[in-house]
This record gives structure tokens, sequence and C-alpha cells, in this order.
């Protein structure tokens, strides 16, 4: 998480939490011209009035503190079946599920993986890929998702 997405999380998750749902993520980016800073709930059926709900529940706040000097549009959604990974408890989550991951540097002439998370520590995630685990160091991966098994499902 970037410094100012930590401070939107410690001023609105109190608020969140109040309100009955928990933070899977936030994300503040750029996108083209505009900037956008979405909230994404954790929780099975999340609906649009959920979001609503915590939209009209942090939007005076963020005015308030003004931590965002810039226009921006704020979303309030469910991560969706595919989530981003980008903490440690996003990758306790994964484990033992196929996940994507997009790499700075190529291993084996490859910047895009899939396997099976095994493992993950401080520097490293360890990957199952036919067969045989591969250590990724985390410094060199640039995204990473779940990618849904519509089988399983």
């Amino acid at each position: 998480m970037t410094a100012i997405e930590t401070k939107i999380k410690e001023l609105v998750e109190p608020i969140i939490n109040n309100l009955g749902y928990q933070i899977y993520d936030i994300i503040y980016e750029k996108e083209g011209k505009d900037n956008y800073l979405r909230i994404f709930l954790d929780g099975d059926n999340i609906s649009l009035n959920d979001c609503e709900k915590v939209n009209d529940g942090i939007t005076d706040v963020l005015d308030e503190k003004d931590l965002i000097k810039s226009q921006y549009f704020l979303e309030v959604s469910s991560p969706g079946l595919e989530r981003r990974i980008r903490e440690d408890r996003h990758l306790e989550m994964f484990k033992n599920d196929k996940i994507e991951v997009h790499l700075y540097k190529a291993i084996n002439k490859q910047k895009i993986l899939t396997g099976i998370l095994q493992d993950f520590d401080a520097n490293n995630i360890y990957l199952e890929i036919d067969k045989q685990q591969i250590s990724i160091e985390k410094n060199n991966i640039s995204k990473m998702k779940n990618i849904y098994n519509w089988e399983e499902n």
C-alpha cells in the first residue's frame, strides 16, 4: 500500500467497520487524465446498496480531511472474483490457489507466471508450476491476482 492509501485506510476503516463491513483493499490510481480512489469491500454478496451505504458513510470525512489534494472519483465496490493480491494477508487468503504473477524481470524468459501459491515469506513467494516449485522475489513482482476457477465453483 502506498502512503496515501495507508492514511486513507486508517481514516475510513473504523467507519466502514462500524457500518458492518471489512476492507479488502484500497487503491489510489491514475487512469488517463482522471484519478480514482477505489475501496473494495470484503465479504460475500456485497450489493450495490452496501456500496452506497459505505460511500455515503465516508464521503464527508474524506472531504473534511482532504488527504487527496487533486480531484478524484470515489468508487466503492466488491473486489470481484479475481482479486488483486497486494499484501501478505491477501497471500495468506490465496495459499494453495492458482495465481497470476507479473514480473519486472523475466524468469525463464517469461514475465507472466501462473501457478499454485504454495507459500510466502518476507522476501519471496513460492509457486508450483508444472509440479516444480519456484521462488520469486517479491521486489520483482509488479502485480498479482488470483485466478478464479469456474470449473470448481
